[in-house]
């Protein structure tokens, strides 16, 4: 009982006991966690091969035997769609990752250092975000290639100045703090001082973005795979599969409807727990 209280009063229990009491966000994080669930045991529950070619079954409508019908080769969408969560899970998990990662990197030294670091690093973001968002993720996949990982980097390096600008604005408000003084004035280093007193002082507005962030990512990763830039079919990513079936949209509509929702469906739910998070980790922005 000792133990459960002093978890209660701890700032992350605080946390915690007040995005339990956020019903939607309770509600998006079981969406999440069933769609994470089931592209982890994919392979041991689809009923169908993603890739077993049967030209008798083509253009099949959803039914009992084939649940969100077949595409052009005969190919079962839902075993495709429950597969391809794991893809489009992954490549906006790590994107959005390895962007955030690289962007508290910039934002630390940045906003620790100030003077030339500060310019130096913010005027090279502000080249990058000069360029429309869409148009820098266009032009990165051109340049790299198509794929799985060409597009994780492309969508890291796509990310990683905003993460930058948020990370660094944290760390000015947090440099002048008496604790950032005492440790300057006991000789501590400036990594250690970054490490263990400015980055975890600076993480809450880091989590929720990284939510929201990655919300952002599995949107801009379909679109890149629909315009023929990103993960390319037969691998069955949710862009890729809505850029497979754009032609038979119009007669075979499911072939676009089943993966649409599932896209929206899981930001839907990203974009719900993001403010459930926001909310429980500063309860004054409620208001």
């Amino acid at each position: 009982m000792k133990s459960k209280g002093k978890f209660r009063n701890s700032m992350f229990g605080q946390v915690v006991y007040r995005l339990s009491r956020n019903r939607m966000a309770m509600f998006a994080l079981a969406i999440l966690l069933i769609e994470v669930i089931l592209a982890i045991i994919a392979p041991l529950i689809i009923p169908y091969d993603i890739a077993a070619i049967n030209v008798k079954e083509r253009y099949q409508e959803p039914s009992a035997q084939h649940l969100f019908g077949t595409d052009k080769m005969g190919r079962d969408l839902f075993s495709r769609l429950l597969y391809g969560g794991r893809y489009s899970l992954l490549i906006g998990f790590l994107s959005t990752l390895f962007g955030t990662l690289l962007g508290m990197l910039l934002g630390a030294v940045a906003g620790y250092f100030g003077g030339r670091a500060d310019n130096l690093i913010m005027r090279g973001l502000d080249i990058f975000q000069a360029i429309p968002g869409m148009l820098l993720m266009i032009v990165l996949a051109a340049v790299l290639g198509t794929g799985v990982e060409v597009t994780i980097i492309a969508l890291t390096i796509g990310c990683a100045a905003g993460n930058a600008r948020l990370f660094r604005a944290s760390i000015l408000n947090i440099r002048s703090m008496e604790y950032i003084e005492a440790s300057q004035s006991i000789n501590c280093s400036p990594a250690k001082i970054i490490l263990s007193h400015i980055v975890p002082n600076a993480m809450s507005p880091m989590i929720v973005s990284f939510t929201m962030g990655m919300a952002i990512n599995i949107v801009v990763c379909a679109a890149l795979s629909f315009i023929g830039l990103g993960v390319q079919p037969p691998t069955p990513e949710w862009g890729a599969l809505l850029s497979d079936s754009r032609a038979d949209m119009r007669m075979h509509p499911y072939l676009v409807i089943f993966p649409g929702l599932a896209i929206m469906i899981t930001v839907f739910a990203l974009n719900m727990f993001g403010d459930g998070l926001r909310d429980a980790m500063d309860p004054k922005l409620k208001n």
